[in-house]
């Protein structure tokens, strides 16, 4: 991810409905399948500027990692030398079975080879321990800002459940998340495209909205994250997996 990406997202993560809201319901949805215990251990995958991981540590006990500088530089100052790992080659430097909870929010969409990072997953993991992932969703949406966040792809449901094999992974929970801004933002996105490269300075992702929308916005992604339809699209996808014995 660009440095300037992570001034940005260090500027408008604390309000912003997207980003509180994925915060929010990641932390309900571990909440509810019970995987939050003082004496667990979670290693946020990709912890970025470390907001995620750092409200975590109220419920349980905390890892973070990353292989970019800046975030690097950001992880050390909100945590202590022992929590931050720094991913310099292929496999995480932590033992066999060794955590409960890995969180990966955004993250396989930036990792070339994303079916070896989720064996990793279940190489790390107890028996029983989850995985949540979240990714964003649809190639229809592809733009300018996916390629200044060094994306690979974004996926489909299909594409996303099948790095998760049954015989490794039981699935409790697959599904779009986002749907109703799902219209806004392809058309907006279509726009875009349409404008000089000089021109696409603004994003609606940069901005929160006014006070009311944003909690407004914040309310539907939420909620909507725990219905058990099964949405057609949406700009993300959320899934949870139990690691098998």
């Amino acid at each position: 991810m660009d440095a300037a990406e992570y001034t940005n997202l260090t500027r408008v993560e604390e309000k912003h409905w997207y980003y509180a809201g994925k915060r929010e319901l990641v932390r309900r949805w571990l909440q509810r399948v019970g995987a939050l215990r003082t004496d667990h251990v979670l290693l946020d995958c990709g912890a970025g500027t470390g907001r995620f991981a750092k409200e975590m540590e109220a419920d349980c006990k905390v890892l973070v990692l990353d292989d970019h500088e800046e975030s690097l530089r950001l992880l050390r100052e909100k945590f202590s030398p022992e929590q931050v790992i720094a991913l310099t080659g292929g496999d995480v430097p932590l033992p066999d079975a060794s955590v409960d909870i890995i969180t990966a929010l955004d993250v396989l969409e930036h990792v070339e080879h994303d079916a070896a990072a989720v064996k990793g997953f279940q190489r790390l993991l107890k028996p029983g321990g989850f995985a949540l992932v979240t990714v964003p969703a649809g190639m229809a949406l592809w733009s300018d800002w996916d390629v200044s966040l060094h994306h690979y792809r974004r996926y489909s449901r299909p594409e996303i459940r099948a790095l998760f094999p049954n015989e490794q992974w039981d699935i409790i929970y697959l599904n779009y998340t986002n749907i109703l801004a799902y219209p806004v933002a392809w058309l907006l996105r279509r726009l875009r495209k349409q404008k000089p490269a000089g021109e696409r300075q603004n994003r609606m992702e940069d901005k929160i909205p006014p006070a009311w929308l944003n909690g407004l916005l914040r309310r539907i992604f939420v909620g909507m994250a725990f219905w058990r339809i099964p949405f057609p699209f949406g700009l993300s996808l959320l899934l949870l997996a139990r690691r098998k014995a």
